[in-house]
């Protein structure tokens, strides 16, 4: 089983692709184990089929070079905070014993990424129960991290991901479903109006404050633990 060191989680593909892939590539190519679990199929899509989104997933963990992609399995427009579906991620966070988790932003216009965010810190909680589901042993994730879909406020966190933006720009292109739609069937949605345009204006602005061309923002509901501010190197402390 591949213990990772960043497990993201949202609630449909294209979700923590569009929230960060620019930061699990940079980690990916620093030696990380990265995965991506989405809790639905997104079988309640307007434009595409679960077979299709499910390709697209697939083209897109590839261009992210990822250890792990799974689906959950739970209801597309019918998650809840109750003990069946958190359950169903703690089951992941102690198969694949993550250092750290990434969830959505828990403040957004769509109902499923907010109950996402939700089932999501329940999970990270009960995950390190050593007598909650005793079958399956604790494991502690050490810090859960939010990342921004479609609302943002101020970042706790920006990542410089200026060098790893082509590779997000073309994670966020296996999903022409959503995002670039063709066909009589096709029917426009707020992801088919400029959507991915207005996701780079998004990490640009993000990344003007802090001196960066692109970047990520993320936001913690605990505290940081650092052990210096400054990164001293070889030089000695006095």
């Amino acid at each position: 089983m591949i213990e990772l060191d960043i497990l993201a989680i949202g609630a449909h593909p294209d979700d923590v692709e569009i929230g960060m892939a620019g930061t699990l590539a940079k980690h990916q190519q620093a030696g990380c184990r990265i995965g991506i679990y989405d809790l639905t199929y997104a079988e309640m899509s307007s434009n595409g089929s679960v077979e299709l989104r499910q390709e697209e997933a697939q083209e897109a963990s590839r261009i992210l070079n990822l250890d792990v992609r799974g689906t959950i399995g739970l209801p597309d427009r019918g998650l809840q905070l109750i003990k069946e579906h958190i359950d169903a991620v703690v089951a992941i966070i102690r198969k694949h014993k993550p250092k750290l988790v990434f969830a959505p932003y828990w403040e957004d216009r769509h109902p499923d990424h907010v109950m996402c965010s939700r089932i999501v810190q329940e999970a990270v909680f009960n995950a390190k129960l050593r007598r909650y589901m005793p079958e399956l042993p604790a494991h502690t994730v050490e810090q859960a991290y939010y990342y921004f879909i479609n609302d943002t406020v101020q970042a706790d966190l920006v990542v410089d991901v200026s060098e790893f933006y082509e590779q997000k720009r073309m994670a966020l292109r296996a999903y022409q479903s959503q995002f670039t739609p063709i066909g009589s069937e096709s029917v426009a949605t707020p992801l088919t109006q400029g959507y991915v345009e207005r996701v780079e204006a998004r990490d640009s602005l993000l990344g003007q404050g802090r001196g960066m061309l692109l970047a990520e923002g993320f936001i913690s509901k605990g505290p940081f633990a650092v052990s210096y501010f400054l990164p001293y190197k070889n030089e000695t402390l006095r």
